[in-house]
């Protein structure tokens, strides 16, 4: 964890190279988080399927393609209401 903005970082293109399912390893990660901490995801696509999972714990996120296999995903937990 950085300490200056709380930030937790994973990059699962590896796992993806290897075929294996990063699923559980970014959950496990999402489930570290605190409101204001943010998770920041390299992946080798853009997971629109994990936005929307994630959307519904609660999360933005902002997405940004580095490279032709390279995607870093910010995504961050919003204040519950």
């Amino acid at each position: 964890m950085n300490k200056n903005e709380n930030i937790l970082e994973l990059d699962v293109r590896e796992d993806l190279r290897l075929k294996k399912e990063p699923f559980d390893k970014i959950m496990g990660a999402v489930k570290q988080l605190e409101v204001g901490q943010a998770f920041i995801l390299h992946a080798p696509f853009n997971p629109i399927p994990l936005h929307a999972v994630l959307k519904r714990k609660g999360f933005t996120h902002e997405s940004e393609k580095i490279e032709r296999k390279h995607w870093k995903v910010i995504y961050r937990k919003k204040e519950s209401k």
